[in-house]
């Protein structure tokens, strides 16, 4: 955590956070429209799939991982700024099951709104990041905007026997989530002035924390599909696996992890705009139980996660070993299944209340 005294509200300086920036689905589907990558027999993933990184077979047995990310800030803190936008750049190679090895800047400054002092925090706290994930912040791009952003373009390796994409679940496979939804609730409330100090602590922990067991999951045959949970929500990213993979999926909500605070806010309406553009996207895809809380649902599945935790599919054979994995890292709050993947339906999305054993 930063000891300096941070007099500029960061959230105040731009129109967006964190991953809430993203462009809405429908509009990046149009502007993406005949825009694929061009045929390499080195290149094993690309942008056809929507995955999280594009992946370059290096013709030993291993691949170089190459992704990039960057938003406008989350929070307050310039220091914290760096450290969660850092995170989340890299939990992209996390979410391919590799082990990242370098790390660029991305900076954009609006030099006349902010001292150059708050951007060099923003550094620190992304050296910080990169340092606990073993890697060196080796250079970057800056320029100068009209509001802040970060991120970082980072390079990772992966046995390509190891690599995981986010189209290849089976039917039925088990499907696991690894951190608590809500982020972009509490960020919401963080920018409106409502976020009371516990729950910054809480929202500053869940944010900077790196998805480093997906390097670890990768080395597992049974888990079959895999990706991280950001902008579009926990639904928006289990509607890119189901598609992907030819399959529809069925969420069993009482299993959902949900940040303990966020119902709070949601009795004050504290709701992210880019959860209504979520919704818009996926409803007409996605059915709900009226066994649900059909509001709440509405409300976290597609609210907008920043450095969410990794979505992934499991074969059932597998799960013990895949359970035994999340226990022995801290993970022991996540290891129940949160839905399964399932023969296609009309629907992409089937929501449940709960699913029987």
């Amino acid at each position: 955590m930063s000891t300096t005294n941070n007099t500029f509200n960061l959230t105040a300086t731009a129109h967006g956070a964190g991953c809430g920036c993203k462009i809405a689905p429908q509009v990046l589907k149009e502007i993406l429209k005949g825009s694929v990558s061009q045929p390499s027999k080195n290149l094993l993933v690309g942008n056809s799939s929507n995955d999280d990184a594009a992946v370059y077979d290096l013709e030993n047995g291993t691949a170089l991982i190459s992704t990039t990310d960057f938003f406008m800030p989350i929070v307050d803190d310039a220091f914290d700024f760096g450290r969660i936008a850092a995170a989340n750049a890299i939990s992209d190679v996390y979410a391919m099951g590799g082990k990242p090895i370098m790390a660029l800047a991305i900076l954009g400054w609006p030099i006349q709104k902010l001292p150059t002092e708050l951007a060099q925090k923003v550094i620190e706290g992304a050296r910080t990041v990169c340092a606990k994930a073993g890697i060196a912040l080796a250079g970057g791009h800056s320029i100068d905007t009209l509001e802040p952003m970060f991120g970082l373009a980072v390079s990772g390796l992966i046995d390509i026997k190891d690599l995981k994409k986010n189209d290849t679940a089976k039917e039925g496979d088990l499907l696991f989530l690894t951190k608590a939804i809500g982020v972009g609730v509490l960020a919401t409330a963080q920018k409106r002035g409502l976020l009371k100090e516990e729950d910054r602590i809480t929202l500053s922990h869940q944010l900077t924390q790196l998805n480093s067991i997906g390097e670890k999951l990768g080395k597992i045959k049974g888990v079959t599909a895999m990706t991280d949970v950001t902008g579009f929500g926990l639904l928006g990213h289990l509607i890119e696996m189901a598609q992907g993979s030819n399959l529809s999926a069925i969420i069993d909500y009482s299993k959902v992890p949900k940040i303990e605070s966020v119902s709070f806010y949601l009795k004050q309406n504290t709701i992210p705009d880019a959860t209504f553009r979520n919704w818009n996207a996926y409803s007409a895809i996605t059915e709900i139980s009226p066994e649900v809380d059909v509001m709440e649902a509405f409300n976290l599945l597609p609210d907008p996660q920043t450095n969410g935790g990794l979505l992934f599919s499991v074969t059932p054979a597998a799960v013990e070993q895949v359970i035994e994995l999340l226990k022995n890292n801290g993970l022991q709050n996540f290891i129940a299944p949160i839905g399964k993947m399932i023969k296609k339906e009309e629907k992409v999305i089937r929501i449940e209340k709960s699913l029987s054993s």
